[in-house]
């Protein structure tokens, strides 16, 4: 059960979205650390979603899913402030030294902008269905072994990625930032347009 959460999670995390532009483009400005503590805010949502999937929590996702407009809403309009934040934002000449505050934002803002993802939950109750895994299928025990092992996987993937980048890092010069920050902040920003506009259609 927990190689099959890690699997889940490191797959349901591993294609990149506006949270893994996001990651990439903090490894970059503020290093390996904080770009990791935004991949773990991500992890502690899939964790979350994970376990409304796997304990068979069937009320509670309901009632995500039923509040999916507001849902979309909030998250769309959190990307388009956050991507034109990043598209405006200017490089700094030197590394901030890195502080808790620093690491908790990075968390916050990446966990927020998770769990606004009300299909996050629908994918896992299909994997977790398709697998013929969770609560009914062993017990709260072992829901609860694949709900760590969900977390675990995601955090191995943003910790592959953010580590993976932060070999990059010394070699982006100030210049060649602000382009990152140009195009991680239009890539966002049309995450959070494509929200919306699918919000407005929907009705």
């Amino acid at each position: 059960m927990l190689l099959r959460g890690l699997v889940i999670g490191f797959s349901i995390a591993a294609p990149v979205g506006p949270i893994g532009v996001l990651c990439i483009r903090r490894t970059l400005a503020d290093g390996r650390a904080v770009g990791f503590a935004a991949g773990l805010g991500a992890a502690t949502a899939d964790a979350l979603y994970g376990a409304v999937a796997g304990f068979g929590l069937t009320v509670v996702s309901t009632a995500l899913v039923g509040q999916q407009g507001w849902l979309r809403l909030i998250g769309g309009a959190f990307l388009c402030w956050l991507g034109a934040r990043t598209f405006l934002a200017r490089p700094a000449e030197d590394a901030a030294p890195v502080r808790g505050s620093g690491l908790l934002g990075a968390y916050a803002s990446t966990l927020v902008l998770t769990l606004t993802n009300p299909m996050t939950i629908l994918s896992f109750a299909a994997v977790f269905a398709g697998l013929g895994v969770g609560a009914a299928g062993g017990g709260y025990g072992a829901a609860a072994v694949l709900v760590l092992g969900v977390f675990a996987g995601s955090a191995l993937w943003w910790l592959v990625l953010s580590g993976a980048v932060g070999l990059l890092r010394h070699r982006v010069t100030p210049r060649g930032l602000r382009w990152v920050n140009r195009a991680s902040g239009t890539i966002i920003a049309a995450f959070g347009a494509l929200a919306l506009g699918s919000l407005a259609l929907s009705r």
